[in-house]
């Protein structure tokens, strides 16, 4: 069965993704980039853009799953909260669809990737240019970390997908 994956590493400035086609047991790379947002721009505009991206990915290539990466605390608990908003178009956007999502933290994405949990992200970048060998190294770890979140979601048994409720 073929399944289509768009994994995404979430941010305000620069969205990486990842797309990714499974079909009879051998995986290639169809799309992935970064979406850079401008900075003087407002949430509403930047929120309203992510939106627009992703669905027009999802239809241009077929997606038939979504995968996401969990954001962490870490010290700005402002940055925290304004990414739940992207959080909730890609929620959204899988309702929209009727797109199983899984969510995966950081943690969980280096240890599928590397072995190591507390892998650095430039670690994690090797083991994806090695596993797609046509792929360039980008500009902005933040593809190769959406790459990392698609190869999470199509390496998680099919039942586990969820559609959110």
């Amino acid at each position: 069965m073929k399944q289509v994956i768009l994994g995404i590493d979430p941010g305000f400035t620069y969205t990486g993704f990842g797309i990714l086609r499974k079909d009879a047991g051998r995986t290639d790379l169809i799309d992935y980039g970064a979406l850079k947002m401008r900075s003087d721009d407002s949430l509403s505009k930047r929120i309203g853009i992510f939106h627009l991206f992703m669905d027009e990915k999802i239809k241009l290539h077929g997606v038939t799953a979504l995968a996401i990466e969990t954001p962490f605390l870490g010290k700005n608990a402002q940055n925290f909260l304004k990414l739940g908003y992207l959080r909730g178009i890609v929620y959204l956007l899988s309702d929209r669809y009727q797109l199983p999502l899984a969510e995966f933290s950081p943690r969980e994405v280096k240890l599928a990737i590397t072995g190591f949990g507390g892998a650095e992200k430039e670690q994690v970048a090797r083991v994806v240019l090695r596993l797609f060998p046509a792929l360039v190294m980008p500009n902005k770890l933040d593809v190769t970390d959406a790459l990392a979140v698609s190869l999470c979601g199509l390496w998680k048994p099919a039942g586990s997908l969820r559609t959110p409720s």
